[in-house]
């Protein structure tokens, strides 16, 4: 685990009346490029509207994050976590930049209206991870996690990340299942690492907030200007 240099993490400081003024436009041209995006915003939409729940781009887009299908957050975080190799690859290849945008937006105004209170999550993933205490890491992706550590590991167990975080947002009011009290770590949330041990055959890495840090910023509406 490392300070993930690659990932996309704008957090959109200072631009947000501009990115909002494009987000149409730009949404029907990324649904034209990826078919499973475009079905998850229409299941999204249409579970939203069942619920009687809020029916706003930030809303829809955490609904669609977690849908098991189709399982759009799996692409979509595979891309953010390399989309910012280069500002080019962002602006030309990343075809995830409405999503980013209000899931980063919806992450912030969560947090703001919780009082930006941190919460003391687990996030199981299937894959192996090491880390070094003492180093500065992070995600650099949108990282769902959960206040039970029990559903946490039903996503895998592999490694267990035992994480306090000050950056992630409750959004299970918006998630298909709100039993699953999912916390939702932005990209540009950094972490100390506290401590890294082993349960049997598991990896338990044990992460503290620490601060943010991005390496873009608003880049869209900056264009090709620079």
């Amino acid at each position: 685990m490392d300070m993930a240099p690659n990932s996309f993490d704008d957090q959109y400081e200072g631009c947000r009346k501009a990115m909002e003024a494009k987000l149409n436009e730009l949404n029907c041209t990324e649904f034209e490029t990826k078919t499973k995006y475009s079905k998850a915003w229409k299941e999204a939409t249409a579970k939203l509207l069942s619920r009687g729940s809020e029916l706003s781009m930030q809303a829809i887009a955490l609904m669609a994050y977690t849908l098991p299908e189709p399982s759009l957050h799996k692409d979509f975080n595979e891309a953010v976590h390399e989309a910012g190799s280069s500002r080019n690859q962002y602006l030309r290849n990343f075809p995830y930049k409405v999503m980013h945008f209000l899931l980063t937006k919806a992450v912030q105004d969560l947090g703001e209206a919780n009082g930006h209170q941190c919460y003391d999550v687990y996030r199981g993933v299937k894959e192996s991870f090491t880390a070094q205490v003492g180093e500065t890491v992070r995600f650099g992706y949108f990282a769902s996690s959960s206040l039970n550590r029990t559903r946490a590991e039903m996503y895998g167990n592999h490694t267990i990340f035992s994480v306090h975080t000050c950056c992630g947002a409750p959004i299970w009011d918006y998630a298909l299942s709100k039993d699953h009290k999912e916390v939702l770590i932005p990209p540009f949330e950094t972490f100390k690492v506290m401590n890294v041990s082993q349960e049997g055959k598991r990896c338990i890495i044990k992460l503290h907030a620490q601060a943010k840090h991005s390496n873009y910023s608003c880049e869209f509406v900056k264009g090709d200007v620079l």
